[in-house]
């Protein structure tokens, strides 16, 4: 049995494609950035199969009457990522009095469409201490949605009332949540990238979950290069080599990080004024510098967190340096690389409007390991559940009078 999905402020799809991977059919993805939207339909639009017959709700989440919504009222996860200019170190990060927080409108999506899990994903921002009093009051009310603010209630007394009554609550949708910060490098993604993850599953789901482990290390990056193995896979001259510095240590076991230049393998360089042939979205776009605070990203270590930015893209965090200490942008391609998304999913728009998109995303593989886990501890929850109506049928047929 398929595990139906909905996708909440899509974007240009990283959680949604990663979900997609895992096994997550979905029904609907709600964005209201208009690129990102068109992103979706091309890519849906060719055929992709990620995104194959998707339906794109284009607009504020908060007026989608989800009763509307095809195959919604049979949902068993709900995804995404809020809008997180509240709690982003470069936001004013004014939480909860901010009119872009979206955590109501996720909660209030939870309510109604009741999955059977969720996965929410945020920034490290949120975890801030300035910020501890409304990310508990966040978790509470993921926890509980149906506990939803009475009128006049400031969000501090609505957290009052959730502290008072989590306890004692004796609503029937009730949910179990696990919250873990990650850095997406130690699962595989090029990138150090720092999110928080809120995965909630219903308190009627037989579910002993935990966050996957993960399975990369900067240690065990630096033993790779060390030991030159790194450096003849890409034939880097020694002349060029910059390892990542660290202590060596004892093998732990887990794969090494991947790099900038481990994301680009296969991707010819972009030219300027045309599209790379063969390949999407790989055009050279100038204007790079480096300046103080904006350095780019070393080609042999993981890339700096991309950004989506506010007013066109930030320099720093999207360029890549090289050895000779020259700089340039990433190409929309080569970020999207970077993200994890794959080469044959497009990105719609103009290149800050596409690096945006890809800014913004989750990064796919990332996605892609947190989602599978779900979907599989949801579908042990279904045969589990199988079974015991199977039992319980002909359990009742022995009673039954001869």
């Amino acid at each position: 049995m398929a595990v139906r999905g909905v996708e909440l402020f899509a974007g240009g799809g990283g959680l949604l494609l990663g979900s997609a991977i895992a096994g997550v059919e979905h029904v609907a993805a709600a964005e209201w950035n208009k690129w990102a939207c068109q992103t979706m339909r091309e890519n849906a639009a060719v055929d992709y199969p990620l995104v194959r017959g998707l339906n794109v709700l284009e607009g504020d989440v908060r007026s989608i009457d989800w009763s509307q919504v095809p195959g919604a009222d049979e949902v068993d996860v709900v995804t995404g990522g809020p809008p997180c200019q509240p709690f982003s170190l470069g936001g004013m990060a004014r939480n909860a009095e901010d009119p872009r927080d979206m955590f109501p409108a996720t909660t209030s999506v939870i309510e109604q469409l009741r999955p059977r899990a969720f996965v929410v994903e945020n920034v490290k921002g949120l975890t801030r201490s300035s910020f501890s009093d409304y990310f508990e009051f966040i978790k509470l009310r993921l926890q509980h949605p149906e506990l939803r603010a009475r009128e006049g209630e400031t969000w501090v007394e609505h957290f009052t009332r959730l502290q008072r009554e989590h306890t004692a609550v004796r609503s029937d949708l009730n949910y179990r949540l696990v919250t873990t910060l990650v850095d997406a490098a130690d699962y595989g993604v090029p990138q150090r990238r720092h999110r928080v993850f809120m995965v909630g599953f219903r308190s009627d789901v037989d579910a002993e979950w935990s966050f996957p482990k993960a399975g990369f290390s900067a240690a065990a990056l630096l033993r790779d290069q060390t030991e030159g193995h790194y450096w003849q896979r890409h034939g880097v001259r020694v002349a060029d080599r910059i390892p990542v510095r660290g202590i060596l240590r004892d093998d732990d076991g887990k794969k090494p990080w991947r790099t900038v230049r481990d994301a680009m393998v296969g991707l010819p360089k972009p030219a300027a004024n045309r599209t790379a042939s063969g390949w999407l979205d790989h055009r050279l776009q100038a204007g790079a510098r480096s300046y103080l605070g904006h350095t780019g990203s070393l080609l042999d270590e993981p890339s700096k967190a991309l950004k989506a930015g506010v007013h066109g893209v930030p320099g720093g965090e999207n360029m890549m340096r090289f050895p000779d200490g020259s700089v340039r942008y990433y190409s929309t391609r080569e970020a999207a690389r970077i993200q994890t998304f794959p080469d044959r999913y497009a990105l719609h728009g103009a290149w800050t409007e596409a690096m945006r998109q890809v800014g913004n995303a989750v990064p796919v593989k990332l996605a892609q390991t947190v989602m599978a886990s779900v979907v599989e501890h949801l579908e042990l929850d279904s045969a589990k559940k199988s079974v015991a109506e199977v039992t319980q049928r002909n359990t009742a047929r022995l009673m039954m009078p001869a």
